[in-house]
């Protein structure tokens, strides 16, 4: 069964040359040119992945990643033609997997679908962790700590899935953004910064230890015990 992508976008213009694009790659492809519309398609169609334009009236693409994440984990990319910082973090903030900059490439963005979809599944065939104070399930996609539970976006859970699994290690920036969005995303480390610092602060709010260690020029380093907060 082909995977199924809903595109986003108030310009037709863009709806139909991505419809080609995606169409041509075998891929179930619907199209929105009306935020509303695209989440009533989203409740009734159930698509693999969505892609949105991040500024159209009435909603914006933030909207769609927050109506999105509230119902599943299902990757959204954004493309947006603004390329400053903070519309990019606003929107990986909103649960947003990717942000594609216009313009670009029809291959650029055919590599970042699959990525995305590559990873979808994944979740759900990995075994449990546990290590220290955590245990995760990517099956159930439920963490506890110290037992508590944690409520995490689904790119917070992939990225602390991967701390737990490489325990103790330095892990560079480039080793995490291409083990959580893929080797496209290797020079874009506003990522990182964005979920790092989004998962200290729900990992100190469970139980006031600090697990993920900052080295410097590097990367980070994940102690499942934890050290005491200062």
């Amino acid at each position: 069964m082909a995977e199924r992508i809903l595109v986003v976008d108030d310009e037709p213009q863009i709806t139909r040359v991505l419809r080609a694009a995606l169409s041509a790659q075998r891929y179930d492809v619907r199209t929105a040119n009306d935020p509303e519309e695209a989440l009533r398609l989203f409740a009734e169609w159930t698509p693999d992945l969505v892609i949105t334009d991040l500024v159209m009236p009435e909603m914006t693409g933030v909207d769609i990643c927050n109506a999105v994440r509230r119902a599943g984990s299902t990757p959204i990319i954004v493309l947006s033609v603004r390329e400053q910082e903070h519309f990019k973090v606003e929107a990986l903030d909103a649960g947003a997997d990717d942000y594609v900059t216009k313009p670009f490439s029809t291959q650029e963005l055919l590599a970042r679908v699959r990525a995305q979809l590559r990873r979808a599944p994944e979740r759900s065939s990995d075994e449990s962790v546990t290590a220290g104070d955590f245990h995760i399930d990517p099956a159930a996609h439920t963490v506890t700590v110290a037992g508590q539970s944690l409520h995490l976006t689904p790119k917070e859970f992939d990225l602390l899935l991967y701390f737990a699994r490489n325990s103790g290690k330095v892990l560079t920036h480039r080793a995490l953004l291409t083990a959580v969005w893929g080797a496209q995303s290797a020079q874009q480390p506003e990522y990182l910064r964005v979920f790092i610092g989004q998962l200290r602060k729900k990992l100190q709010s469970a139980s006031r230890r600090e697990y993920i260690q900052t080295e410097p020029w590097i990367g980070y380093r994940f102690l499942p015990e934890g050290e005491s907060a200062g």
